[in-house]
């Protein structure tokens, strides 16, 4: 009682109190910043939309526009085959044919991104319980957020689509509603829009929902009927004559069909096999997705239950287009990983998928070229038939296995790390996770890269040569101006200059990757030092690139200079060099070629067991140097540039996160010495 404050409560509950009030007020903030994100986001969409001009934007409505403006349906729905919706669907929009192209436009987009928003309440909502209030507050934005930036809702704005609505029927039928009927109702105004979706049928049967299920059928039945009878001709092209939708778009093999009919055609199927094919592997995932369904429903994850019968609706579609492909981001709401460390994977890999082009995913390489071409299509596969979410009932639902620390390593300085947060985690990272991030930062590497010439223009030549005279000026200073010497001696020896040319183009990607590979596998926590350190040169690499533009050697005209790996250049052509297909050809200071293979014999250097390893390793940056600068791809300065970002990348690395956690093991040893055990590293090799 002594302790006690002037109120009458403890000091440490009031403390506790105020603790609480500051987390909620920290909450609050972020709901209140994820909404003002949300708000961006729709007048972005809206600004995109409304800017682009007439006959580019809403094209799936804007094929109906006749004379004056307005929406003339004259003749079938599906005479130029841009409209892919059902005919029920071409019903509805009948009472649109009087409205005016331009108020169609603002009220169109507008009722789009009230449906999104509607969408993504109701997915908030429906989120499988218990969750914490945090989650609660926060999930409507962030789910709103995603679907604005998913790639379905800005292709529907884009063309004018109607592929949110069955997707928000469903969801409202299956949580909103009450009544069983009415949410029947719902979802069979859903299937006659988008047929397959008769696929939650058997799921409402099989959740005990009779009355819906029937409800459902007969919607459908009544609502396809209804169609026939208005519009007997559009009815017949759909259904019999493109097969329920089949052709209608574009054509059924073009890679924006993610179904798994479109990925047959993809692979040189066609004919009775292909048929055969599809129903047969069709039928089986529509089996087992709607069993994995029943069981996740039956668990308390209705949600997911939804999100998995949508994807096997996508994968047993004649055609599913990109605006079709929604059902894909509801899984982001499976819990998938026993360890705690690897629950954020599942809904990052979904989160990517669905909003970041396959290009930017996958990179083009032919063995990789049916992954690219159907990221979506296995991305709904794997939802519905492979993925093991967990169920509620499993004990790793609510307490999974904790992440493992090493220990904190003293520094040698009061405020390091400066990210304390960022601790090191002694467990290997999700294999997963890592491909998707490494190929995702290298894309973003690549195209910043690319931008960063300043497009095809003159100037961006003529300034990259001014630096280039800056450089050269610099190392007659210095007296290291060697490169033309260098190149010239090693051209007159074949051998050499095979060598080199092989080097510089071989080892640059290949041997930093085999380097991370090892260390994945063996030390994981090393890999994550490694990793962060050559990211951070990176980073600091391109705004290199960015800032200073310099031409290599090879593309400075009139210095007799002679390109041992691209051969002879063409320098009358004004935009030489400023943009290529694959590479900025003035993205030369700092050179990461050498920068990298710094990187490598350092990383060899300190972690390699044995003292001929740390030799090998250091003579890969030794022949790098002499590649770069033999064969006229840059300056002697340069490979000082690239020297530069990797130290400052392992300087960055050691300010947030302090020094390597194995250092531990050595100063325990040490500390240790005199003891009769000796300290044991409690990280694993």
């Amino acid at each position: 009682m002594a302790k006690a404050e002037h109120g009458g409560r403890p000091a440490q509950a009031l403390g506790g109190a105020t603790a609480v009030g500051a987390v909620q007020a920290r909450v609050r903030l972020a709901r209140l910043g994820l909404w003002l994100i949300v708000a961006i986001l729709a007048a972005r969409e809206v600004a995109v939309v409304l800017s682009t001009p007439s006959g580019e934007r809403l094209t799936d409505l804007e094929t109906w526009v006749g004379p004056g403006g307005v929406l003339q349906v004259k003749g079938s729905l599906y005479d130029s085959t841009q409209f892919t919706g059902t005919p029920f669907g071409g019903l509805v929009l009948k009472p649109l044919t009087r409205a005016a192209e331009q108020a169609l436009g603002w009220g169109w987009t507008f009722g789009t991104l009230l449906l999104v928003v509607a969408l993504g309440l109701v997915a908030a909502r429906a989120l499988p319980q218990p969750v914490s209030r945090r989650t609660s507050l926060l999930a409507a934005p962030v789910a709103i957020t995603l679907l604005m930036l998913s790639l379905p809702v800005r292709n529907t704005l884009y063309l004018g689509q109607t592929s949110v609505m069955p997707v928000l029927l469903v969801l409202l039928g299956c949580f909103a509603l009450r009544g069983e009927r009415a949410g029947g109702v719902l979802i069979g105004l859903a299937a006659a829009l988008q047929p397959t979706l008769l696929l939650f049928t058997p799921l409402l049967l099989l959740t005990g929902r009779r009355r819906a299920a029937l409800s459902t059928a007969a919607t459908f039945a009544g609502s396809t009927v209804l169609a026939w009878a208005a519009m007997p001709h559009d009815s017949y092209t759909y259904w019999v004559h493109h097969l329920a939708g089949v052709g209608l778009g574009g054509r059924a093999d073009d890679l924006g069909n993610q179904s798994l009919h479109g990925a047959l055609l993809r692979l040189g199927l066609t004919g009775p096999l292909e048929i055969a094919l599809l129903l047969l592997l069709g039928a089986a995932v529509a089996v087992l997705a709607v069993r994995r369904a029943v069981r996740y429903a039956h668990d308390g994850q209705l949600l997911l239950a939804v999100a998995i019968t949508g994807c096997a609706a996508i994968v047993i579609s004649p055609t599913a287009w990109q605006h079709q492909l929604l059902w894909v981001l509801l899984a982001v709401v499976g819990q998938v990983g026993r360890r705690a460390s690897d629950r954020y994977v599942w809904p990052v890999a979904i989160v990517l998928v669905m909003t970041l082009p396959a290009k930017m995913m996958v990179p083009d390489k032919v063995l990789l070229q049916p992954l690219r071409a159907d990221l979506v299509l296995l991305a709904a596969l794997a939802t519905a038939a492979v993925v093991p979410f967990l169920s509620r009932t499993s004990p790793y639902w609510q307490t999974p296995i904790p992440t493992r620390y090493a220990d904190r390593v003293p520094a040698r300085f009061r405020h390091i790390p400066f990210a304390p947060v960022l601790r090191r985690v002694i467990s290997r990272p999700n294999l997963l996770f890592e491909l998707l991030l490494i190929r995702v930062t290298y894309y973003a590497y690549a195209q910043i890269r690319l931008a960063a010439a300043g497009g095809t223009n003159s100037a961006g030549r003529v300034t990259a040569e001014e630096h280039g005279e800056e450089i050269r000026s610099v190392e007659r200073a210095l007296r290291i101006d060697i490169e033309y010497w260098a190149n010239h001696a090693v051209v007159q020896v074949d051998s050499l200059r095979n060598f080199f040319d092989f080097y510089y183009e071989s080892f640059h990607f290949g041997v930093p990757l085999a380097i991370l590979a090892v260390l994945y596998w063996r030390r994981p926590v090393d890999y994550r030092w490694a990793r962060s350190a050559i990211g951070f040169a990176t980073v600091f690499a391109l705004v290199g690139f960015w800032l200073y533009p310099l031409a290599p050697p090879r593309l400075m005209p009139g210095l007799g200079f002679i390109d041992t790996v691209h051969g002879p250049q063409d320098f009358s052509r004004p935009d030489y060099g400023t943009l290529t297909e694959l590479t900025n050809q003035y993205a030369a200071m700092p050179s990461l070629h050498f920068g990298w293979s710094l990187w490598c014999g350092l990383v060899i250097l300190v972690l390699a067991p044995r003292r001929w390893m740390k030799a090998l390793g250091l003579l890969h940056p030794l022949f790098t140097v002499t590649a770069i600068v033999v064969t006229g791809n840059h300056w002697v300065l340069d490979a000082a540039g690239g020297a530069l970002v990797v130290g400052a990348g392992f300087g960055m690395t050691y300010l947030l996160q302090g020094p390597r956690a194995r250092v531990v093991a050595s100063e325990a040893e040490k500390v240790s010495s005199g003891s009769r055990a000796p300290a044991k590293d409690r990280t694993p090799s």
